[in-house]
């Protein structure tokens, strides 16, 4: 055997090892994202099942044209306000920060278990239904008085 036939060996083995080395990097990388992916997911479903909202009430008032919606947290997850939307009859509200009370504090952006919210906004006409979703995409509807 020659240097050719080695030297060629040596070669061969070099672009084997390279590319082994290659491959194993991108598998690495792309099991880690699979894994970093159904560790969030698993996280927002356990969050999404500790999540519960009860509407205590949803009434209008006429003299105002204002809709007045309460609220209470009765889940073990702690909410956003600013992540909670507000349906009145299928059609999105902006919930002004200043309209948006946790037991009577519009200074806070946390929900806790327990606590209550009240949503305060101006509609016209008399609205049939409310719904309220929150972050986690948790909802509860009512009816309007």
């Amino acid at each position: 055997m020659g240097f050719g036939v080695s030297g060629s060996t040596a070669v061969i083995f070099l672009g084997v090892l390279v590319a082994t080395g290659t491959l194993y990097t991108a598998t690495s990388n792309a099991s880690e994202n699979v894994l970093e992916a159904q560790d969030a997911d698993a996280e927002r479903a356990l969050e999404r099942t500790n999540t519960d909202i009860t509407v205590t009430n949803a009434t209008y008032d006429t003299g105002n044209e204002s809709l007045t919606v309460n609220l209470t947290n009765v889940g073990s997850e702690t909410l956003s306000v600013s992540e909670t939307t507000l349906l009145v009859d299928n059609t999105y509200v902006d919930v002004p920060a200043a309209n948006a009370t946790v037991d009577g504090d519009a200074g806070t952006d946390l929900w806790y278990a327990g606590e209550n919210l009240s949503l305060v906004v101006g509609v016209d006409p008399t609205p049939e239904r409310v719904k309220v979703i929150t972050g986690s995409g948790v909802a509860a509807t009512e009816a309007v008085s």
